[in-house]
């Protein structure tokens, strides 16, 4: 079983909207996926209970909780487990990235998530020999935001080769609990998704 985590210590960044996404990719290639969401927002909560599916567990749960949910997600046959976090530096995300395999960083490319990352990475680092890495979320389907946020990152951590833009359709598959390869499967969103998944895979 894989345990990756989603941290940021900004809001918005996208860590909920990830997981989901890509607990459905995982899902749709015959992998038996869940989500804890410690999140107290519990957004991805939210979105399950929105879905008209039952093919995917989402719970939402206390930090000192996840020990405990993780060992019951092995014994179930989980194969992969993402773990929403909130969006400021608490308990859930220092819990998630104890727990994790692999800790996967979502940044948009702007100046105030690129001066986040910092916080969240001195976090991975004090958890020692963590694997992580950055993915840019959010990015403009035009310009040169995304050659300028891999600049400044790149001697922080490795980046994932997949970006994830700014497109209408992943708050469209959010609003009624699906994702974008349920909403459009063949799509530029879904094809990106899919891509992020296969590449978190092999890492």
């Amino acid at each position: 079983m894989k345990t990756v985590a989603l941290v940021t210590q900004k809001g918005g960044s996208g860590k909920s909207t990830l997981a989901v996404h890509l607990a459905v990719s995982a899902r749709r290639q015959g992998a038996v996926a869940a989500i804890i969401d410690l999140d107290p927002q519990a957004s991805a909560r939210l979105w399950a209970q929105r879905r008209a599916k039952d093919d995917l567990a989402v719970v939402a749960a206390r930090p000192a909780e996840l020990p405990r949910l993780l060992v019951e997600a092995r014994q179930q046959g989980a194969t992969l487990v993402l773990v929403d976090t909130a969006g400021h530096a608490d308990v859930s995300a220092d819990a998630a990235i104890q727990s994790a395999d692999f800790v996967l960083i979502p940044c948009r490319p702007t100046l105030y998530d690129l001066g986040a990352s910092a916080a969240t990475v001195d976090m991975v680092r004090r958890a020692g020999g963590k694997k992580a890495a950055f993915v840019l979320n959010g990015v403009p389907p035009t310009g040169s935001r995304a050659d300028e946020a891999r600049q400044a990152l790149a001697d922080i951590l490795p980046i994932a080769p997949v970006e994830i833009h700014s497109r209408v359709a992943y708050s469209d598959a959010l609003n009624d609990g699906r994702s974008v390869e349920e909403l459009e499967p063949h799509g530029k969103a879904a094809m990106e998704i899919q891509a992020l998944y296969n590449w978190l895979t092999k890492v």
